[in-house]
């Protein structure tokens, strides 16, 4: 993770929790880096005008005022409700540590009493899910994300394991796997690496060309590829 990411998800971790204080050891401990860089990042969001401060003591930390950090959205009760669920659906995607705290930011920014029902109804929703599966590596949303070169290891169908680098184009969820659509430079054509079978993915800082995805590169035989923003 990045500075900038983890700038924004020190903010998002402290407001999850607000008005309680978390320590500078815990956020460290959740960021996998040292104490002294979560107190000079939570320094550097005080300079930039963020309301955080230290409470002092055994049980103190950083608290930071949720109120002054996020306007209100405005959702409805049902609207509130239909981004927890789809969220939640997001559990076990690439996505789902930014999803999580996306759903504590749906529930900040409503009316507590409204917050409160709204928690109430999304519980009584379940997902059924294979006890196999297994959870894609968030590696792949950074992967997606970053518009640069990938170095992937993968193990396909057959056991067999390859490194390659490949150019992310996109990616696609069926019957609960993540697939990432990419330009493989070792095949010389776009082919789907499947999540729970990427075994490590390195950002690169080389910059791919401009690729434009077709729906007839992906030549899939069932189904229809529907966006997830609509037109």
């Amino acid at each position: 993770m990045n500075r900038t990411d983890r700038l924004y998800g020190l903010v998002e971790e402290l407001r999850a929790v607000s008005p309680r204080p978390l320590s500078a050891r815990r956020l460290a401990e959740r960021f996998e880096v040292s104490v002294r860089t979560i107190e000079r990042d939570l320094a550097a969001l005080q300079q930039s005008g963020l309301p955080i401060w230290a409470e002092p003591g055994r049980t103190g930390g950083f608290v930071i005022d949720a109120s002054a950090t996020l306007g209100p959205a405005g959702f409805t009760l049902d609207e509130a409700l239909a981004v927890l669920i789809g969220l939640g659906a997001l559990g076990r995607s690439p996505f789902r540590h930014s999803a999580r705290t996306a759903a504590r930011k749906v529930l900040a920014v409503m009316p507590d009493d409204e917050a409160a029902r709204a928690r109430v109804l999304a519980s009584r929703v379940h997902l059924l899910e294979g006890e196999d599966d297994v959870d894609a590596p968030a590696a792949f949303a950074a992967a997606l994300r970053a518009d640069r070169v990938v170095r992937l290891r993968y193990r396909d169908a057959g056991g067999a394991e390859s490194t390659r680098d490949v150019e992310p184009l996109g990616s696609i969820g069926k019957d609960g796997q993540w697939y990432l659509i990419a330009w493989c430079r070792q095949r010389d054509g776009v082919r789907a690496f499947r999540g729970d079978r990427m075994l490590s993915l390195d950002v690169t800082d080389e910059r791919p060309p401009r690729r434009a995805l077709r729906a007839a590169d992906l030549t899939i035989p069932y189904g229809r590829l529907r966006s997830v923003i609509d037109d």
